[in-house]
């Protein structure tokens, strides 16, 4: 092992290692699993165990054929997460969830954010998605190009 530390926001472990056969360097992050399950209540009423992956899941969708790093989808994926366990309660809905992904894809990238909504809106026609599309067009014209991106290093 070469190194390993904590990763920022003290929720996982990073482990550089170097394999013995063939001398490549690699990384994994450890994680705590948590011991109290946290269930999802959909729209419809339905109850799932909470799974990282389906946020994962959706993120990369949005993000198809996008110029975002898989470290920063990572680091979205964790900022979600950590929101909703912050919430501190045994269920969390999926409207929340689908809330704090927008709010930090809306940083990331606005096509990736459009995508992402169109779905999530469930949009009826092309004249929604233009409209939030022209939104998110006038916010980023609003916003302050000095802020620092929660997401880039």
């Amino acid at each position: 092992m070469l190194d390993s530390r904590p990763v920022e926001g003290g929720d996982a472990i990073r482990r550089r290692r170097v394999c013995s056969q063939c001398q490549r360097r690699y990384t994994t992050y450890e994680r705590i699993e948590q011991v109290v399950r946290l269930t999802v209540v959909k729209k419809d009423g339905s109850r799932v165990p909470f799974d990282r992956n389906r946020i994962l899941e959706g993120i990369h969708r949005a993000c198809y054929k996008r110029p975002i790093p898989a470290e920063t989808i990572a680091r979205l994926v964790d900022a979600v997460e950590e929101q909703v366990a912050r919430q501190g309660q045994h269920e969390v809905s999926s409207a929340l969830i689908g809330e704090q992904v927008m709010k930090y894809l809306r940083q990331v990238d606005p096509i990736a954010y459009v995508r992402f909504a169109s779905v999530y809106h469930q949009f009826k026609d092309l004249g929604e998605l233009v409209q939030e599309a022209r939104e998110v067009m006038e916010k980023s014209r609003r916003e302050d190009p000095d802020q620092p991106d929660l997401f880039t290093e």
